[in-house]
């Protein structure tokens, strides 16, 4: 699990590949866990160790020292917790995409909903309840989309097929072969069968000149793994369309409630228009619009607009307006006024850049829906508009990705007089 020892390894305070026993205390956001070890002069040492659980007692092998922490692979679990539970997936600990699988759900949700509320303290400094995490009404075969990956010009081990699956946990390139996931559709992994005898056969031809990462996407139990391909998903009652390889929400088993309360969220502002900053598709902007006058979506992807106005029509939808936006002039050209209009922004992973936020405070808005994939760079932001004279309201976790780390947050923030 770890990665390979460099020509220069750090062995402060351990050794390279030293064994330690320690007890796990907490779970991280990034879904390992967490011990302290006493130091020969007194100090306290914080190691990292994923797929440990609190409440452990465990044995661990160090494989890399960072300036105030160590990581370490695990090696036995001493002394078990209570939650600990079999993993569903033969290949949990190997593979890189889940984390949880030991854990039971109710677990999961209490410590993911802790996480959001450590990291608002921390990185906000903020005091503010946080409210119970509204889990996924399907715990396994959720996922809606993956990208298995494969790799050309190495020789796979003897007797063994080229591998075609996802990164091994703690590495950058090393595959671990998936014959199935089990957090993805049943109607995905039945496809996925095929397309791996496909793509050996094609690399046995030599086909590839590289490696290549794969797709497919599960439409309503209809898969296909071409990127350009239109695909339609039904949130409600909404009928969405977009390409493949577009971004969208990959559990829609919790869409409705998602973009439900973001709805609500933005509808208890009082404001009369809605203003949905990163709308792709439309998502959120069509999932609002019929409880606003007014909506108009900005994405800077060309592509993306002209599927939300798609989107509109075809869903009868007349109050909603898209526009492709640079990315230095998000709000130019919106005649909304600030003070009646509600902002919802769904940013990428790494959180708003600089110009985006001076563009959105200059704007004023009444009120702003903040929904996030990574509450750490949400956080972060946080303390942007406390300063900007925006009040927190709510801190609501979903959690879209259960057996894993990740989940969504969707923050509501209100414009103070």
């Amino acid at each position: 699990m770890g990665v390979g020892r460099k020509k220069k390894f750090n062995d402060e305070p351990f050794a390279y590949h030293q064994v330690i026993e320690l007890e796990i205390t907490t779970l991280t956001n990034l879904g390992s866990g967490l011990g302290r070890v006493t130091l020969p002069d007194g100090g306290s040492w914080v190691v990292m160790v994923p797929f440990a659980l609190p409440g452990e007692r465990v044995s661990v092998r160090v494989f890399r020292n960072h300036r105030n922490f160590s990581e370490a692979d695990l090696v036995s679990v001493l002394t078990p917790s209570p939650a600990r539970l079999a993993p569903r997936c033969p290949l949990f600990g190997l593979c890189g995409g889940c984390q949880y699988q030991h854990l039971g759900y109710a677990d999961q949700l209490a410590w993911k909903r802790r996480q959001v509320a450590e990291l608002l303290q921390h990185m906000a400094g903020l005091e503010h309840p946080v409210n119970p995490v509204i889990g996924s009404p399907v715990e396994y075969g959720y996922r809606s989309k993956i990208t298995p990956h494969f790799q050309c010009g190495r020789e796979p081990r003897e007797g063994r097929p080229t591998p075609i699956g996802f990164l091994r946990q703690g590495t950058r390139f090393d595959l671990v072969d998936v014959p199935r996931c089990e957090i993805a559709t049943e109607a995905m992994n039945a496809r996925l069968t095929p397309l791996r005898a496909e793509v050996r056969e094609a690399v046995a031809r030599g086909d590839y000149e590289r490696g290549a990462t794969l797709l497919l996407r599960d439409a309503g139990g209809v898969v296909t793994g071409n990127y350009d391909e239109v695909v339609t998903e039904t949130v409600g009652d909404l009928r969405l369309r977009f390409l493949a390889r577009d971004f969208f929400q990959n559990n829609p088993f919790i869409l409705p409630a998602f973009t439900g309360y973001v709805r609500e969220q933005a509808a208890a502002s009082g404001a009369r228009h809605l203003v949905d900053a990163y709308c792709g598709s439309g998502l959120f902007a069509l999932s609002c619009a019929r409880a606003f006058e007014q909506v108009a979506g900005v994405e800077i992807s060309a592509s993306s607009v002209e599927f939300a106005r798609e989107n509109a029509a075809s869903n009868g939808i007349t109050n909603a307006t898209f526009s492709a936006g640079d990315a230095s002039a998000i709000f130019a050209g919106l005649r909304f006024p600030a003070a009646d209009t509600v902002v919802v922004i769904d940013p990428p992973r790494k959180g708003c850049d600089e110009s985006f936020l001076t563009q959105l405070f200059a704007f004023g808005p009444k009120a702003v829906v903040y929904v996030s994939c990574d509450p750490a760079t949400q956080m972060r932001d946080l303390r942007h508009f406390t300063t900007a004279g925006y009040a927190l309201q709510a801190v609501q976790p979903f959690d879209l990705f259960p057996q894993t780390r990740h989940l969504e947050c969707v923050v509501t923030l209100v414009k103070q007089a």
